[in-house]
């Protein structure tokens, strides 16, 4: 869907297909992150905020609901989740995440961090936000997510630049 939302975007409203970006948090998250990195021909900036980065370390009531038990359907969780695709990352990346996050675990972002490292990635960064849950409380925290999208996408998105 978003996929075909970026073309039509740039097919009927004349936005320059070389300078569309994606942003979301949780599952929004998550779907960024497979934008990044399933389709950078097409996505050319991304925020992923509190994102699932591997459905085997999620909510396992909700997600065996959906993929099976991991031991038995490992392939359904390695075609599902970025973690597995962070290779293919070539625009640049915002990753923002809650420290103590009850839902969506820090420590996603932290693996993701790692596996980025690993491949040699250098057009990433994680913004942590030490007291804040899932679902952001402090006026401020929200400030500085929205602040550091806006700088993302005014640096690598807009015009001229």
């Amino acid at each position: 869907d978003h996929v075909d939302g970026a073309k039509w975007l740039a097919d009927a409203q004349g936005v320059d297909p070389k300078r569309i970006g994606i942003y979301g948090g949780s599952y929004g998250g998550f779907i960024t992150l497979m934008a990044m990195f399933t389709r950078p021909d097409v996505f050319a900036a991304g925020a992923a905020l509190r994102p699932v980065t591997d459905w085997a370390h999620y909510n396992h009531g909700y997600t065996v609901n959906i993929l099976n038990q991991p031991q038995d359907d490992a392939e359904a969780y390695k075609r599902s989740s970025p973690i597995y695709f962070a290779e293919g990352l070539r625009g640049p990346l915002l990753i923002c995440h809650g420290v103590v996050d009850t839902n969506v675990h820090f420590q996603d972002t932290v693996r993701l961090a790692e596996r980025l490292i690993e491949l040699h990635k250098e057009n990433w960064e994680v913004a942590l936000f030490p007291v804040e849950n899932h679902g952001f409380q402090r006026a401020d925290s929200w400030a500085d997510e929205y602040r550091r999208i806006l700088k993302l996408f005014e640096t690598h998105l807009r015009p001229g630049r």
